[in-house]
């Protein structure tokens, strides 16, 4: 692969709440380290329900970008750490499925969507249900889906 290719890739992670982010996050960077290329950590900020005053909508709002800040911050300071390199941060407002395909859509420099499954098995979390369902024919670069439970060790042997 040329190296300016190598160079270009981007893995692209959805910074969600649930516990195996750690692992896509780890594996992204990994894959970046090992095989050339970024990270880009995506955060969308769920849009809160009705809310009587406008103000204090907005308020919320706010307050849940800044929290959203912190944490891309505090997550790209581990991404710097394994990489070398800084990650592309992303904030987006909505539905998690629906800006996350809208993003892939919109950002030609995204090459590869890097998800993991629950450590514990059981059902896919519902964004991987949705885009290797019923959304798949709108996703427009591979997805890679990492077991949940892979070890460090295990994740340094794979990528």
């Amino acid at each position: 692969m040329p190296e300016a290719a190598r160079r270009d890739r981007v893995f692209l992670v959805v910074v969600d709440d649930s516990p195996e982010r750690r692992i896509a996050l780890r594996y992204a960077c990994l894959r970046a380290k090992n095989g050339g290329g970024r990270v880009a950590l995506l955060r969308v900020i769920e849009e809160e329900g009705t809310v009587e005053w406008a103000g204090v909508g907005a308020m919320l709002q706010e307050e849940r970008r800044e929290e959203a800040e912190k944490l891309l911050s505090a997550l790209a300071a581990e991404v710097q750490e394994i990489t070398d390199g800084l990650p592309i941060l992303l904030i987006r407002e909505g539905d998690p499925r629906d800006e996350l395909l809208a993003l892939l859509d919109e950002d030609p420099r995204l090459s590869i969507l890097i998800l993991a499954t629950a450590a514990t098995g059981g059902a896919p979390g519902p964004l991987i249900t949705a885009l290797t369902g019923r959304y798949a024919p709108r996703l427009h670069v591979p997805m890679t889906i990492v077991p949940g439970n892979l070890s460090d060790e295990d994740l340094l042997r794979v990528t």
